[in-house]
Formats: C-alpha cells, structure tokens, sequence
C-alpha cells in the first residue's frame, strides 16, 4: 500500500543558461561592491535602526 506520498515533486532540470546568467550578475555585483563584511552589516544596521526611528516619529507626531 504504498502509494510514495514520501517522495518530494520532481523538480524541473535546470537551465545552464540562467545559471551561467545568474553568476554572472553575482560576479559582478561581488567585484562591485566587494565582500560583505562588518562594516557593512553595522551600516545597514544604522540604516534600518534610522528608518525605524523616523517611522516612529512620524507616528508619534500624527
């Protein structure tokens, strides 16, 4: 009575081209703007913290 409701979709092959497209586009960004690293993470951090804080404000003040 096995009716393999175990067994996950298959999912469709891949496509080499969107593949290679897709490194590509992540190559260049890496080049672009470099690694992600502490510096980055805290300012992006700060930024969001900031954006916060004036949602805030704003409600705060309506």
């Amino acid at each position: 009575m096995s009716d393999n409701h175990n067994i996950p979709p298959q999912s469709p092959p891949m496509d080499p081209y969107g593949a290679k497209a897709n490194f590509d586009v992540n190559e260049k960004k890496l080049h672009l703007e470099g690694p992600p690293g502490f510096i980055r993470q805290v300012t992006n951090l700060l930024i969001l913290a900031g954006i916060i804080a004036f949602i805030v404000f704003v409600v705060r003040i309506l």
